[in-house]
């Protein structure tokens, strides 16, 4: 979808792009054909979209899986979505956060596609990892300069939940960075688009775990004796804690789950 077909799109629809959505839509066909070559499902799998916008992949992609959803969260671009011709996609007018994972069939997700808003990108992937819980692939496009938090080692600045909970996901690949020029409105943030596969840890990412993690990490110059003292009994946490001086950044991904394992185990 070029430049010249989304804003005859936008101002034949009476489009306005939101900001407070994070609406810059997608005008780079060959952007487009990259990110559609990235997604690693059968034409009959359940394939998710997380912001269609106008349909930029939308269009393309419903065309080619027959059990396409897409969530939308702005009330016009649904609509707008619903009465296109060229879109077979099953269409959700609704904030994804909100919604139950009956109602966009969670757990029959093969594969996830977004493009991730800075102000919604945490929670949007977390609600992904807890509840698409056969998804074995996902898609995402983000700021390029929220990717130091995403892919970061412990003891950094930049470790903390949300890489925690890629790294157990499993395989991580940036696949490409996309300038503002193929969006509309321009950006002043370059992108990148990353992508995700299924490893044998990913079960970890529960609800319970995530919030363990989220614990773990609420107050990070502090020993994770005490960030967990409220929510685990005392005797659990010095058996479970072999080092009481720790902290949360200097665990490992697979040291966060064999710590929530042990903790688990020994109040149950």
């Amino acid at each position: 979808m070029s430049r010249e077909e989304t804003r005859k799109i936008l101002e034949s629809e009476n489009i306005l792009p939101r900001s407070r959505f994070g609406q810059n839509f997608l005008v780079s066909d060959d952007i487009i054909s990259r990110i559609i070559s990235l997604v690693d499902a059968d034409t009959d799998d359940l394939v998710l979209e997380i912001g269609p916008g106008i349909g930029a992949l939308t269009k393309p992609l419903s065309a080619i899986y027959g059990n396409f959803t897409a969530v939308e969260i702005d009330h016009v671009l649904a609509d707008y979505l619903k009465s296109e011709k060229s879109v077979t996609a099953k269409i959700i007018d609704s904030d994804f956060l909100k919604l139950d994972p009956a109602e966009y069939e969670a757990d029959k997700i093969s594969c996830v596609l977004s493009n991730l808003p800075y102000y919604c990108m945490t929670p949007i992937m977390k609600k992904i990892f807890s509840e698409c819980r056969n998804a074995s692939s996902l898609i995402f496009m983000t700021e390029d300069e929220a990717y130091c938090r995403i892919d970061a080692s412990p003891k950094s600045k930049n470790y903390g939940p949300l890489a925690v909970f890629v790294s157990l996901f499993g395989s991580l690949t940036k696949e490409f960075t996309v300038s503002g020029d193929c969006f509309y409105p321009a950006p002043r943030t370059t992108s990148c688009v990353i992508s995700l596969r299924r490893g044998d840890k990913a079960d970890v990412l529960t609800t319970d775990f995530i919030l363990f993690v989220e614990k773990c990490f609420s107050m990070r110059r502090k020993k994770l004796m005490n960030n967990l003292k409220s929510s685990y009994p005392a005797e659990v946490l010095y058996k479970a804690l072999r080092d009481k001086d720790i902290r949360a950044e200097d665990l490992t991904p697979v040291e966060f789950s064999k710590l929530y394992s042990d903790i688990i185990s020994m109040i149950s």
